[in-house]
């Protein structure tokens, strides 16, 4: 019997096609496995930042939503606000300066007062507007002086009185000085040829106006 015959077939296993199939197999499996949780670990992780990165993304799109919010219909409501400056300048802006001169003269008939030394100047023309400044004398009884500023201020035409200050008192008559101020279209203003409003307008306690200012007596 030979002694060396198992170490020989050890060695023919060990050379043998058969055993390094089966090494090399082994050898992929494994492979395999910690590519598999190699792969698995990567997924999670990626998983994870994308999921990171889709709730950032939500946030940021949800604060931009609130930010955007105010701005939701403004062309809507610019368009609306355009139409209510339109339709406020066709009711409530008088056509001329004959306009605004008639207004007055009509509410001292119903009120029963009497204007004296009424001035009319027009200040500076702005984009839209420009300011026409009624300066006057006003006497009456204290209720029609009332009546009469009370129809000024609810006036269609757009009237806004700047100041008023008491100029003397006899009996039951009251002597007043108003100033009110109303707007006109700047080419109605230009055509009215009013002359310029000073640049500081004098007190309203003082006597009025300047020979520059339009009168009507």
């Amino acid at each position: 019997m030979n002694p060396l015959r198992p170490t020989a077939t050890w060695q023919e296993r060990l050379t043998s096609p058969l055993t390094w199939h089966i090494v090399a197999c082994a050898a992929l499996s494994i492979l395999v496995l910690v590519l598999g949780v190699r792969l698995g670990m990567d997924w999670a992780a990626t998983n994870s930042r994308s999921s990171s990165a889709l709730d950032q993304k939500q946030i940021q799109l949800r604060a931009l939503d609130h930010q955007n919010a105010p701005l939701a219909g403004l062309d809507r409501r610019v368009e609306d606000s355009r139409k209510q400056i339109a339709t406020f300048y066709s009711r409530r802006i008088p056509a001329n300066y004959s306009t605004i001169a008639r207004t007055i003269g009509d509410l001292q008939v119903k009120s029963g007062v009497r204007l004296s030394s009424v001035a009319y100047t027009q200040g500076q023309a702005g984009a839209d507007l420009t300011e026409i400044t009624l300066d006057a004398g006003i006497a009456g009884a204290y209720p029609q002086i009332m009546h009469f500023v009370n129809s000024l201020e609810a006036d269609q035409t757009f009237f806004i009185i700047r100041g008023m200050a008491l100029t003397g008192q006899q009996g039951g008559l009251v002597n007043l000085r108003l100033r009110v101020s109303t707007w006109l279209r700047p080419a109605d203003a230009d055509a009215s040829g009013l002359p310029p409003t000073p640049s500081a307008s004098e007190p309203i306690d003082t006597p009025s106006a300047s020979k520059s200012t339009k009168e009507v007596d």
